[in-house]
C-alpha cells in the first residue's frame, strides 16, 4: 500500500475521531459548530501542507531525473564524437 494512502486513511480517521468526539461533547450548539470549523480549518491546513510536501518532492525527483538523463545524454555524445574520432584516425 502506498504511503499516499495511509497518509490519507490516518487523516481521515483522525477527522472522524475530532468529528465524533466534538458531536458528543455537551457543549451548546454554537459551540460545537465553532470547534468543528476549526478543527475542519485546521484539517485543512494540515492536508495542505501535506500536499505541497507531496509536490515538492514529486518536483524534485523530476529535476533530478531531468538532470540524469541530460548528463547520460552528454556522455552518449563524448562517445559518439570520441568513436568518430577513432574511426577518422584508423581510416587515415
Amino acid at each position: 500500500m502506498s504511503s499516499s494512502k495511509i497518509l490519507t486513511g490516518v487523516l481521515i480517521g483522525a477527522a472522524a475521531g475530532v468529528v465524533l468526539g466534538i458531536l458528543f461533547a455537551p457543549d451548546k450548539g454554537a459551540d460545537t459548530r465553532k470547534k468543528i470549523s476549526k478543527k475542519g480549518s485546521d484539517l485543512k491546513d494540515s492536508l495542505k501542507s501535506k500536499i505541497n510536501d507531496l509536490i515538492d518532492g514529486i518536483a524534485e525527483q523530476i529535476e533530478n531525473a531531468k538532470n540524469e538523463t541530460e548528463n547520460k545524454m552528454d556522455e552518449g555524445m563524448e562517445k559518439v564524437a570520441s568513436a568518430k574520432a577513432q574511426i577518422k584516425h584508423s581510416l587515415s
